[in-house]
């Protein structure tokens, strides 16, 4: 967790926020805030550049944003520096967190982009079929906002502004102002491909900043953060009539059935709990494991959390905290838990001797009347609570205000299936977790309190236009049976045919289905 301090201002009154590493505790660069006078005049831009931009054939633009990926695998390792500078993350996990899925957002997206967004030819149905017919054109929306956080500030910047950048519109990108150098990552290896000036651009700042993007007049909002700022998005958003998606985090379940792969479980439970030091959304933060299994399950968490190792270097498995105002709601949570009755079997505290860490951390026998069970925590940390059985891990996997994502645990695939369809989460994975976004072809998004709208899936790149339907007839003749004047022949006509397209046959065949 980035250390973020004001500094003192600029000569002109600018403010300035410096940047220290959560690991080191050493300056990594500080950034001037965007006034809302300097979004007027990106918007500005990005309104002239999106223009010209939307007349590139869509094959073409596809081209010039795939070069990126040759510049990324190029500069990776100038890339993962700063990711790691900003983060406290560790060098693997720049990789498989960020690097790896950069490359792979940017190789699918250009990959769908001719098919989504070329015109389509639809067929139209019932009696309008012999008259006219359908195509629909995929408009881009004009320029697009996007804020992003500071747990995946290179990838989660990278996935949406490939599609809205695809579609033909201009991106604005305000990432989080805890690793604003990784998001602006995104933006310069697509300018260093050829993506023209103005197409995309990066704002730096806090909230200030952010609710300057949203206001000034921008033709979407991709948000991604917390509950409390995503509903006054909402509302910011509702007030001008644009569209937002909103991902606002979660508090995912996994359920280990009783005939669970125990060391499959065990081992994806510990990963996926401490994976990014906790900070993902769809990280595993409540476990619940069926009795007549637990014992077996928890001795192997107990064990293999026990080996993990935290710091800095590339021998460890677990970085630093990200950002300083994460520590204490860990911190909180934890104590909570203690004071309920929960067993701290591993860790449980924090070490900030050199930099912002907390230990690996196993809990066991908490209940939901703990913080740690209802409220995103976003540390390493297992939280392990034993059920009767599926029925009942099925019913607290649903008490939340939260539905991201979740998990099912089971070597009966079909019995993963039946429990996944109950579970009242945006997506579902079998014998994994944390995965839902890492596939771009399923529509990713959560339900409650974790969020609106999707994005990703085989019509992702579609939700970054205004899908318009061009209807055309087919014979040009003079005049339509129902224009004006209406005659005897006009209802003769009309009703003969509402008795021959839904009162015969044919209909029942399906033919003007």
């Amino acid at each position: 967790m980035a250390i973020v301090e004001p500094l003192s201002p600029t000569s002109e009154g600018r403010r300035r926020l410096g940047i220290r590493s959560p690991a080191t505790r050493e300056s990594v660069g500080e950034i001037v805030v965007n006034s809302q006078a300097d979004v007027a005049g990106a918007i500005a831009k990005a309104r002239d550049a999106q223009k010209e931009w939307a007349r590139v054939p869509v094959a073409e633009r596809a081209q010039i944003v795939r070069g990126a990926i040759d510049v990324l695998v190029e500069k990776r390792d100038e890339v993962a520096k700063t990711i790691v500078g900003e983060t406290g993350k560790t060098h693997l996990e720049s990789l498989i967190m960020e690097i790896l899925p950069g490359c792979d957002y940017i190789n699918f997206w250009c990959g769908r982009a001719v098919k989504e967004l070329s015109d389509e030819k639809r067929k139209l149905h019932g009696y309008l079929r012999p008259y006219k017919k359908l195509m629909m054109h995929y408009r881009p929306l004009g320029v697009v906002g996007i804020i992003t956080p500071w747990n995946g500030p290179f990838s989660l910047a990278m996935n949406p502004t490939v599609q809205a950048i695809l579609a033909g519109n201009a991106v604005i990108l305000k990432p989080s102002e805890v690793a604003p150098y990784s998001g602006d990552w995104a933006i310069r290896l697509l300018t260093e491909a050829g993506v023209p000036e103005g197409v995309v651009q990066t704002l730096h700042g806090d909230g200030e900043t952010g609710a300057a993007l949203v206001n000034g007049g921008v033709q979407k909002i991709s948000f991604t953060g917390s509950v409390r700022t995503g509903k006054k998005i909402a509302a910011a958003c509702a007030e001008q009539l644009i569209p937002y998606t909103l991902e606002l985090g979660g508090k995912d379940a996994m359920i280990v059935c009783e005939d669970a792969d125990l060391e499959r479980a065990a081992g994806g439970a510990v990963f996926n709990s401490m994976l990014n030091s906790g900070h993902v959304c769809m990280g595993v933060e409540r476990i619940y494991v069926v009795e007549s299994v637990a014992d077996e399950f928890e001795e192997r968490v107990k064990d293999m959390v026990s080996e993990l190792r935290y710091g800095t270097g590339e021998e460890v498995d677990i970085g630093s905290v990200f950002w300083d105002r994460q520590l204490p709601i860990i911190e909180r949570h934890i104590e909570d838990a203690k004071a309920k009755g929960a067993e701290i079997v591993v860790g449980g505290e924090a070490d900030t001797t050199d930099g912002l860490f907390y230990k690996p951390t196993f809990v066991r026998n908490v209940d939901h009347t703990m913080e740690l069970m209802r409220e995103e925590t976003f540390g390493p940390i297992v939280s392990v609570m034993r059920v009767a059985d599926e029925e009942e891990a099925i019913r607290l996997a649903n008490d939340s205000h939260y539905g991201l994502s979740g998990s099912v645990w089971t070597k009966n695939t079909q019995k993963g299936i039946e429990i996944a369809k109950r579970m009242d989460t945006g997506s579902v994975v079998i014998n994994d977790a944390s995965m839902a976004y890492g596939a771009p072809e399923a529509p990713f998004g959560g339900v409650k309190d974790s969020g609106v709208g999707q994005v990703n899936g085989l019509g992702g790149l579609r939700g970054y236009t205004h899908q318009q339907p061009i209807i055309i007839d087919r014979w040009s003749a003079k005049k339509e049976r129902v224009w004006y004047p209406h005659t005897a022949k006009s209802l003769e006509e009309i009703d003969g045919m509402i008795r021959f397209v839904y009162g015969t046959a044919l209909k029942k065949l399906g033919f003007f289905s």
